[in-house]
């Protein structure tokens, strides 16, 4: 129980801890050094977690070894550009999650969102799942407009503005995502029965992948 809670207690401090640290580099005058540490640190953390889970761990790590000596070497530049640091990642996992929930709309795949409601509302009715659709088209349009967004923020104002679109406002529009697709659901399928999102998490982990 206590592991528990201090697991979740570190998570909570990352999740507040690195938009606050990240910002204050972004509006700092002196954010170099300490700037072009924190762009970098989640990149190296999780290189060091794959290259750790290799088959070939050593190969890995020593190869991501080589890649920090020539990131060393290249530390002048990222402090005087780490921003861009920041703004690949950000723009980066827009990207990602657009891809993600894109490509399930290809002809003949299974959107994403319809196969989260069939792992906990199965079998769905023929509406469920054209809303279904409807919702995975939503979220990859959210994405894009978020990457493209944070992308003209980025290039077009401060770094201090762009910071807190990235920093403070990326999540709360996310979960704003929620709520309103919750409101949407809740009107357009009134008969079905409403669950939480774990739910539909926990399922859809169970549920094994096949092809549509």
């Amino acid at each position: 129980m206590a592991r528990r809670i201090a697991r979740w207690l570190g998570i909570a401090a990352l999740v507040i801890g690195y938009p606050l640290l990240a910002h204050y580099t972004n509006e700092s005058a002196h954010g170099g050094n300490l700037g072009a540490l924190v762009s970098i640190a989640p990149v190296v953390l999780i290189a060091l977690v794959l290259a750790w889970r290799s088959h070939r761990r050593f190969i890995v790590l020593g190869v991501l070894a080589l890649l920090c000596v020539a990131l060393w070497a290249g530390w002048p530049a990222l402090m005087n550009h780490y921003g861009l640091v920041y703004w690949l990642q950000h723009v980066g996992i827009q990207l990602i999650l657009f891809m993600t929930f894109g490509r399930t709309l290809i002809a003949g795949r299974q959107p994403l969102c319809t196969r989260f409601a069939e792992a906990v509302h199965a079998p769905l009715t023929p509406q469920h799942e054209i809303y279904a659709r409807q919702v995975t088209v939503a979220w990859t349009l959210f994405f894009a407009a978020m990457a493209l967004a944070s992308t003209v923020l980025f290039f077009l104002t401060p770094l201090a503005t762009w910071s807190v679109f990235a920093n403070f406002l990326t999540l709360p529009l996310v979960v704003l995502m929620f709520i309103a697709e919750y409101w949407v659901r809740k009107r357009v399928l009134p008969d079905m029965r409403q669950t939480h999102i774990l739910d539909a998490v926990r399922a859809f982990r169970n549920t094994p992948a096949r092809p549509r």
